[in-house]
């Protein structure tokens, strides 16, 4: 089959290894021009340049227009397999091969379509993560579904776990997906949209600490954003500090939410939970931060002293 692949950053940069091993023709790569954007200067192996190590076409836009849909024409591809291309592919483009286009998703579809599927999983306490390889329609990440692979959330495992988790299985899915298409076969499994989710661009904001959410939904930001990711922060005298390692609580603590409480273990607690008052609820232990100056410090040399509060503003 011709192929033309269209992604970017390390899941693109897999997904076209996994064409450029395969017994088909790369005939086109589509990726995006390098980008400031924090979250998409993580993971950033080049798609453009393993594509002209093996001397394939290559083009760079933001987003589809006349003058790639007119070489598109010209290609006639079998096959469009896309991984992580950050823009809307209008119909012109996903129907055109004779195949269509097969889209590659880190989220186990219909849940978490739309961005940062890994983080927002996380996040949300979820047990399984896994990638989708589905067919292209109208409706983003919507398509039926050509193969799922899964895999276990460990109980403190960080978003950065689950990436390397996630992006093995990238080459055996695209080049199973792509096999069984070539084969013929089109007898997809519909996705059930009443399961489906969307989430949007994670931003600085989803960042913040909101210290009434419980200990456990803190952890679990506190792991989801990580480094390299952009860390969670809060502030504490009006200077931000971002968390670096946390956990919850053996013991629980009750009064307000973002009260510098006492020493445990490693750390120091933080009171959490919107029912905090009750003293019912663990808090969340802070054990290393890093100030704005790029420094980190061991929560229990930062915070000599107990009393006061952390809170989402200066």
């Amino acid at each position: 089959m011709r192929i033309v692949m269209f992604g970017y950053q390390t899941w693109g940069h897999r997904t076209l290894q996994a064409l450029l091993d395969s017994e088909h023709e790369v005939a086109l790569v589509v990726t995006h021009p390098k980008s400031d954007h924090a979250y998409e200067k993580i993971w950033a192996d080049s798609v453009a340049d393993l594509a002209a190590q093996h001397g394939a076409e290559v083009v760079l836009r933001n987003r589809p227009d006349d003058e790639l849909t007119a070489r598109l024409r010209e290609i006639q591809p079998d096959l469009i397999v896309a991984n992580n291309w950050r823009t809307w592919i209008p119909p012109e483009i996903f129907t055109l091969p004779r195949h269509g286009t097969l889209n590659v998703h880190d989220s186990l579809l219909p849940a978490y379509a739309g961005f940062s599927p890994l983080i927002w999983a996380l996040i949300n306490g979820e047990k399984e993560v896994g990638v989708t390889a589905h067919m292209m329609n109208d409706e983003l990440d919507a398509g039926p579904i050509v193969l799922q692979r899964a895999v276990e959330v460990g109980p403190r495992d960080t978003a950065t776990d689950l990436f390397h988790k996630t992006v093995d299985l990238i080459n055996p899915l695209v080049t199973e997906a792509v096999a069984l298409i070539a084969s013929g076969r089109t007898d997809w499994t519909p996705q059930d949209r009443t399961k489906a989710s969307f989430f949007h661009k994670r931003s600085m904001e989803d960042s913040r600490i909101d210290w009434t959410w419980p200990a456990e939904d803190i952890d679990r930001l506190v792991r989801a954003q990580s480094d390299p990711y952009p860390n969670a922060f809060t502030f504490h005298k009006g200077e931000r500090i971002r968390l670096l390692r946390a956990s919850v609580s053996k013991a629980r603590y009750g009064g307000t939410p973002g009260r510098i409480f006492i020493p445990e273990g490693d750390g120091v607690v933080i009171t959490a939970g919107a029912n905090a008052r009750y003293g019912q609820n663990p808090g969340l232990v802070i054990e290393r931060l890093r100030t704005e100056d790029g420094i980190e410090h061991a929560a229990t040399d930062y915070f000599q002293k107990m009393g006061g509060y952390l809170t989402p503003h200066p």
